[in-house]
């Protein structure tokens, strides 16, 4: 147990069920509350640093959007997510309990687990592509610095070279540590990171803009979607999509967000500190994306997006810096994102045998076995793909969410409820059917899209192309109607 779940409630109260609590999912007490304005501001600055953000715009900018409207497009998205992700902070810190546990009022003790894993899959997914990240950035700088001397065979199933496994192994290995020692332990990280990586983030923009002698043509390029462009005429299409897209960049971290407000000193804290540090940097770090690499096409004579392989290409002491913001970067991303969240949600499910260090175990395990390596090889389908699918599956929880916490029940919770298999939250044997259908629903517009952009079939009506578009839009918006709706008509009944 981490120090942080040393100051929660340390003995399980009567009447609460043992497969529901645990000293990790319970209430933080107020002398635990320690994180404040710069705390929270601190950990998006060292989330937002990372190297898919940092692929954000270039994925934009190849779809026809000129710098400005790349720019724009990831800070419109990062401005809405803001929105359910400080509404959803709003549980975590006023009640203190984390957002498996959060679940249980809108789809009852037993279904929670559903959302709450299906949350923790995605980030299990995450924390392996990240991983391959950061352990790719110290292989390919290694290399670099010694001329390619740790370059090799790929070994028999894994499909690497011995050097990129060792290098992936140890990367790994460093998040072992802060899953030890606790949610604490990872404040104090991003607390210590986040001004490093800003610093390092802006000596990067003004490395290239000396090397260069100037930003070059991408930044006077125009937009592909003018007269006579190539993609005329096809601006909104493309917007409305990509926009989906960023925000379902952040659609994970809305949803288990109170993982961390739950530490909030006041609901200030952690709605001005979330305020100031998700848009804004975003935005900055989409335009030293489009930036730098628009000066690589004048000191390298190509455009290069990746900022591990721009890593590279750097000699003397800009690798050393090089590789240490990288594996900084991706190390505070990962563990904040996609380590916290699936650790509560596999402690859910059996709280009296799975704590939260064990959670994060497991989530370290499982992204290993999923060999990440294979799941980034194809790169194109990114933002329209990755993104956006999994957008229209959380976009439903967040929308059940805030119906049921914000319309329906007016901010008021029972805590001691949502510990007890037989309390005001048990609904039918722990199954909340208004939660659980309104889930499906949520989810069922946004098929046939998905299925169409995985290309799991040819075609589907123009319709379905459409609402996928919109695909986290639409989960919440179908998703909080409907469950609503079920539960007013329970209520009135």
């Amino acid at each position: 147990m981490d120090k942080q779940a040393q100051a929660t409630e340390t003995t399980m109260k009567a009447g609460f069920d043992a497969s529901l609590w645990n000293a990790d999912l319970a209430p933080v007490a107020p002398s635990a509350r320690t994180w404040n304005i710069k705390a929270y501001a601190a950990l998006w600055v060292a989330m937002v640093a990372c190297v898919p953000t940092y692929l954000l715009a270039g994925g934009l900018i190849a779809a026809g959007m000129n710098w400005q409207q790349a720019v724009l497009t990831v800070f419109l998205g990062n401005l809405i997510v803001l929105i359910p992700m400080i509404a959803i902070g709003h549980m975590g810190a006023k009640y203190g309990v984390p957002f498996p546990v959060l679940l249980r009022s809108a789809f009852g003790p037993q279904g929670a687990k559903i959302p709450a894993v299906a949350r923790g899959l995605v980030a299990c997914g995450w924390f392996g592509i990240n991983t391959w990240v950061g352990g790719s950035a110290i292989y390919v700088i290694l290399n670099a610095l010694t001329g390619g001397v740790f370059q090799g065979s790929p070994l028999p199933i894994l499909g690497i070279d011995p050097a990129q496994t060792v290098c992936f192994l140890v990367f790994w290995a460093m998040h072992l540590y802060f899953i030890r020692h606790g949610t604490e332990s990872i404040r104090i990280l991003e607390v210590l990171a986040a001004p490093f990586l800003l610093a390092m983030a802006l000596a990067l923009l003004v490395w290239a803009y000396v090397a260069a002698g100037g930003f070059g043509p991408m930044l006077s390029a125009p937009s592909q979607f003018i007269e006579g462009g190539a993609k005329e005429g096809q601006f909104w299409g493309v917007f409305f999509l990509s926009l989906t897209g960023m925000v379902g960049f952040w659609a994970t971290m809305a949803l288990n967000i109170p993982d961390f407000t739950r530490f909030a000193k006041t609901q200030k804290a952690q709605m001005i500190g979330q305020a100031i540090g998700l848009p804004l940097p975003m935005a900055l770090f989409a335009f030293i994306s489009v930036a730098v690499t628009s000066a690589t096409v004048t000191i390298y004579g190509e455009p290069i997006w990746n900022p591990v392989d721009l890593a590279g290409r750097m000699g003397g002491v800009g690798v050393v810096l090089a590789l240490a913001a990288l594996v900084i970067a991706t190390l505070t991303t990962n563990l904040a994102a996609n380590i916290v969240a699936p650790a509560y949600g596999f402690s859910n499910l059996a709280p009296s045998k799975i704590s939260f260090r064990m959670g994060g175990y497991i989530t370290a395990a499982i992204g290993i076995l999923i060999f990440p390596w294979k799941l980034v090889e194809d790169a194109g389908a990114y933002i329209f793909t990755w993104l956006v699918g999994y957008s229209a599956l959380l976009g439903p929880i967040a929308g059940i969410l805030i119906a049921d916490y914000f319309l329906l029940r007016r901010t008021k919770l029972n805590v001691d409820d949502l510990f007890k298999s037989d309390g005001a939250y048990a609904a039918k044997g722990g199954w909340n059917v208004a939660g659980l259908t309104a889930f499906g629903l949520g989810v069922l517009p946004n098929m046939p899209g998905f299925l169409k952009a995985a290309g799991a079939v040819q075609s589907v009506p123009a319709i379905f192309t459409g609402i996928y578009q919109y695909a986290w839009f639409v989960g919440f918006i179908v998703a909080g109607g409907v469950y609503y709706l079920l539960t007013l008509k329970r209520k009135t009944a």
